[in-house]
């Protein structure tokens, strides 16, 4: 089947809404800042605490 031009130019694709792949994304990076955060905690708590290895 082929479209004539009138019928491409009214053609609209793609979606503006967030992917399965983009929210796993953000989901990782969000864990990841956590994780940074409570190694950072951490760290500041043992310092303060003098508990040091």
């Amino acid at each position: 089947m082929k479209l004539k031009n009138d019928e491409l130019i009214t053609i609209k694709g793609g979606n503006s809404s967030l992917s399965a792949s983009m929210i796993n994304s953000i989901s990782k990076l969000l864990d990841t800042i956590m994780d940074v955060g409570r190694s950072l905690g951490t760290a500041i708590r043992r310092i303060y605490s003098d508990e040091l290895c």
